[in-house]
């Protein structure tokens, strides 16, 4: 998974950008089709709270977009990961429903009344 990372009206330090890398790396686990990742971490001084992490990632058939704020940009970047993980495992638990409600599954209920 490719993932871009960029900053507006912040300096990215190494360890945000690693502590970035790490979070939106294990979503992978998760989903594997995952094919790019763009985060964008915000610092608006005239906001509260002031720092936003906003992350779209881009997978086989379907885009996944969260938006976190927090006063501390590291606790943005954990929520905004919590956030996109719900969506995957709600994703996941969607196509797995649709493969079980195949014509040959109502068919077998069917028969069995």
């Amino acid at each position: 998974m490719q993932i871009t990372i960029t900053g507006q009206h912040l300096d990215l330090t190494e360890a945000l950008k690693n502590h970035a890398e790490d979070k939106i790396g294990k979503l992978d686990r998760h989903f594997d089709q995952v094919i790019d990742a763009r985060v964008v971490l915000k610092h608006a001084p005239h906001e509260n709270p002031e720092n936003t992490a906003d992350v779209t990632m881009y997978a086989a058939g379907h885009v996944f977009h969260a938006v976190s704020q927090h006063a501390d940009m590291y606790r943005a970047l954990d929520l905004v990961t919590e956030k996109l993980e719900s969506q995957i495992d709600s994703y996941k638990e969607k196509r797995q429903d649709r493969r079980n409600d195949s014509p040959s599954g109502l068919a077998a209920i069917a028969e069995m009344e």
